[in-house]
Parts: structure tokens; sequence; C-alpha cells
């Protein structure tokens, strides 16, 4: 019997009293990452991807049954889970990812765009906070004169997707790794649509954003991240 193997054997022993569950502690803990997501990267939990792909059946079973797709990434080695769409009563997701804000969308779309000129280079994309503030004042609105006010709207937004690890740190303080889960996040069909959606979203066209709108097209392309 393998490690993994023995991860996913039922219990012996109940792990709390009233526990009526089968499934072994490290596969119930591997449930509950991918639950509170936003993802899972196997390239930092080696032993946590492999349990996922030897149990990939069953995982997918369990979240099919409280109305949650399970999506992996093989090349990257990314796990998420996304709501599926039914239109029924109480089939809504878990916990409902708050909708990225302007500025947050419009960087998670450039760094898209980098992660992807990054792509089988066999480094990791990188952005620092200067750089991202530089990004954002590409797309700063005419009105906005406030530059104390930009600075902090800039670094929310980098808080924002620092807290959907989308951004993760490096060694480096105001330097950041973009991480490969940003592609599965904005899955679009063909790259070069972002700078249409960008243009959009410039122009305050609200059609184009990451909210779940039936007649958007990007919010179709984009699953849900179910926990913050």
């Amino acid at each position: 019997m393998t490690t993994s193997d023995a991860y996913a054997a039922p219990i012996a022993e109940p792990l709390f009293e009233g526990d009526t569950g089968k499934y072994s502690l490290p596969l119930r803990q591997l449930l509950v990452r991918l639950l509170r997501g936003p993802y899972l990267d196997g390239s930092i939990d080696a032993a946590a991807w492999q349990l996922l792909l030897d149990q990939q059946q069953t995982i997918t079973d369990y979240f099919s049954e409280i109305f949650l797709s399970l999506t992996l990434d093989m090349d990257r080695k990314i796990a998420m889970l996304a709501p599926v769409q039914i239109e029924q009563v109480h089939t809504a997701p878990i916990a409902p990812r708050r909708p990225l804000k302007r500025d947050e969308t419009l960087l998670a779309l450039r760094l898209r765009l980098l992660l992807e000129q990054q792509s089988g280079s066999g480094a990791d994309a990188v952005a620092s906070r200067s750089t991202m503030h530089e990004i954002l004042a590409e797309h700063r609105q005419a009105s906005d004169r406030d530059d104390k006010r930009f600075a902090e709207s800039c670094d929310a937004a980098i808080a924002r997707l620092q807290s959907l690890r989308l951004l993760t740190g490096t060694e480096l303080e105001n330097e950041f790794r973009i991480s490969p889960a940003l592609a599965m996040a904005l899955p679009l069909g063909n790259i070069q649509d972002i700078p249409r959606y960008i243009a959009a979203i410039d122009a305050n066209e609200p059609a184009f954003n990451l909210t779940a709108d039936e007649n958007d097209e990007l919010a179709e392309q984009t699953p849900e991240l179910v926990q913050e």
C-alpha cells in the first residue's frame, strides 16, 4: 500500500465524538483546503496534489453533491473549485466571492498578460509594487487628481489579489510572484482578447467585469473563487 493509499483508506476509529464519516483525516483536510480556497497549488504541496490525483473521482463526486465542480490545470498543478450553474433554489455557491473592483480587475487582466508572456520560460512571473502602480496609472481616470488616494487604491488592489493568492510574496519585500492560478481564474479563450476587455473597462462599459452577469462574456469564462 502506498502512502497515498493509506491517506485515502477509510478510518477505523471516529475522529471526534459523533463522527459518522468514512474519509481519512488527510482526505478530509484536503477537502477543507479546497473549500477554503481559493485554490490548491501542487507545486507548493506535492503530497496534497498527489492525494488529489489519486482520489480525484472521490473528491469530484463529493463536491458534485454540493453543486461545485473541480477544475485541474495539470501543467501548472493548480486545482480550483467553481460553482455549477443550475437555475434552482438553494444551489448557490457556499461562499461566493466579492466581485473585483475596477482597479482590481484591471490589475488582474494586466498581470494575466504578464503571466502569459513568461509562460514556458521556466521562471516565475513576478511584478514589483512599483510596476503595478505604474500599470494602474495607465488606467487612472482623469477625474482622479488625489495622488495619495490613488496610491492607496493601488495598494488596496494589490492587497485584494494577495488575499485571493493570485499574488504571493517573494524574498523581496515589494516584489510579488504572479500565481499560475491566475490563468484559471481568468481562463480566456483567446489571450489577445484581454486588451479589448481592458479598453471596455477604461470606457466604463459595465458589460466587461468579473461579476456574474448573464450578459458578461468574460464572467461566463471566469469561475468563481469559492472562498477568499
